[in-house]
Formats: structure tokens, C-alpha cells, sequence
């Protein structure tokens, strides 16, 4: 009698070098094509992230809170009056603006402690001002963001004089006070505003400020200890049965050989 009795199929064991090269990789998460931009829309997004009014202001923290003195300079006719100022620099207003290029308006607002000296009479005036820096953002090779600031002309500089009587307006009007203010008080902010240290807090260095954060993740990184890893543990003696502690080591030191003289 024959046996009717189907052959059943060995499976085959799976290949351990894993599946074949040419099969379709499903990915994990569907990617949106929406989110995919063009090199020159990334970096034009970078710009507007990476410098905002906050950061720029950040940049001006130095002059921010400055304080200088203007004088004792000589004006009015022959020089004859000489006027001093003391000058204040407060938080700047930033005013951002999108277009070709981003670029910037800062005002800066000032109080001013003014003496005009007469030699025979003192005068004393209470000055708010405002100084109008525009600037404009740029890049430059290799990887830098740089913010150029446009030197302060007199013109930028306002300043409100508030006198307390007739005789002081005409001496102030008189002696040209008000226009040699603005004058020295713009060539002391462009001075200030191009110091080495100002300079460099508006050049941002984008290669090697991305090489620091990449190198402090892989050092952050290789510094977390090993989920997996065992503890060590000391190997037994080989002369120590289980469960007993091993028998204390103890050096002996061979005899030296002695002198003839000793022998």
C-alpha cells in the first residue's frame, strides 16, 4: 500500500548576513515634501533666525549703558563759551526690517547733564536726545554674519535743550550750542561703536561657532557611561575553594648571599 502522506516543506534558516541588498527600505516616518526647501531658502531662513532684534541688541549691550563726558569744547563766536556735557546711553529700541537685505534702526536715547561756561556766569541745562544708527546685515566668506553699522552724521543725533529762561536760550542760541553738541556727541559714538571689542560682537563666526556645538555634543556624548555595561568584578584565586576567601599573599624575601669576609 502506498503512502499518501504529503511532503511537508523544511523551511529554510534564515541568512544570517541579513536581507538582500536590493530590498525596498519602507522608512520609519513619511517624510512631507512640503518640508524640503532649497539651499538658498535655508539660508535666507537662517538669516532671519539667527540675527533678530534681541541678538543684535545683545551685541549693543556694550554701549548700552554707557557713559562719557564731552568737553570742555569752545564755541560762540572766537570760542569764547565753553560748554561740557555729560553724556548717558540708554537700552536702544530696535526696529527690525525684511526685505533684499535686513537691516536694522536702533535709537538710542541719551540724557545729558549740560554746563555752558561763561567765565562770569554758569548756566545748566537738562538735554533728552536721540541717536538714530541704521544698520544692515550682511554675509561674508567663508561662513560669517556681519553687522555693519553706519557712523552716526550730527544730523542723527537730536537733541532737545530745555532752558529755564530768556537769557539762557539766547546764549544758547547765541553761542551754537546746540549744533556742536550733536556734532561731538556723533563722533564719540562712532568712536565707541568701532572699538575692536564692538567690532567683533557683530561679526558672528558661523563655521567655528557650528564646529564648538558639534564637538561639545560628541564630548557630552562620549562621557555618558554605557547603559549595558557590567560592573567588574575581581577574578577568584585559583587556589581559593567556592565559597571561601582567598588565602593573603605574603612575600618571602630570598636570603642574600654573604661576604667571605663574613663567611
Amino acid at each position: 500500500m502506498t503512502d499518501q502522506t504529503p511532503a511537508v516543506e523544511t523551511p529554510r534558516p534564515a541568512d544570517p548576513a541579513g536581507p538582500a541588498d536590493n530590498a525596498p527600505v519602507v522608512p520609519s516616518e513619511a517624510i512631507d515634501p512640503d518640508q524640503y526647501m532649497t539651499y538658498e531658502e535655508f539660508g535666507r531662513a537662517f538669516f532671519e533666525v539667527a540675527v533678530t532684534a534681541e541678538r543684535l541688541g545683545a551685541a549693543l549691550g556694550a554701549l548700552a549703558g554707557e557713559a562719557f563726558q564731552v568737553g570742555p569744547i569752545p564755541a560762540g563766536p572766537g570760542g569764547m563759551v565753553k560748554v561740557r556735557a555729560d553724556v548717558q546711553v540708554h537700552e536702544p529700541a530696535i526696529s527690525r526690517q525684511l526685505g533684499d537685505l535686513i537691516t536694522f534702526t536702533v535709537r538710542l536715547p541719551l540724557t545729558i547733564g549740560l554746563l555752558i561756561d561763561l567765565k562770569l556766569d554758569r548756566l545748566h541745562y537738562d538735554v533728552a536726545g536721540l541717536i538714530t544708527l541704521p544698520l544692515t546685515v550682511r554675509c561674508a566668506r567663508p561662513l560669517q554674519l556681519r553687522i555693519e553699522v553706519e557712523p552716526p552724521r550730527p544730523s542723527d543725533v537730536f537733541v532737545d535743550v530745555a532752558s529755564r529762561n530768556m537769557r539762557g536760550e539766547l546764549i544758547r542760541n547765541l553761542a551754537q550750542v546746540d549744533a556742536e553738541i550733536r556734532r561731538v556727541i556723533a563722533r564719540t559714538v562712532a568712536q565707541e561703536i568701532e572699538k575692536p571689542e564692538a567690532r567683533k560682537a557683530r561679526c558672528i563666526d558661523v563655521s567655528a561657532e557650528l564646529s564648538r556645538a558639534l564637538e561639545g555634543d560628541a564630548g557630552a556624548a562620549a562621557d555618558e557611561p554605557e547603559e549595558n555595561a557590567e560592573p567588574e568584578t575581581a577574578e577568584p584565586s585559583e587556589t581559593a575553594e567556592p565559597g571561601e576567601p582567598a588565602e593573603p599573599v605574603v612575600a618571602v624575601q630570598e636570603p642574600q648571599p654573604t661576604s667571605e669576609g663574613d663567611a
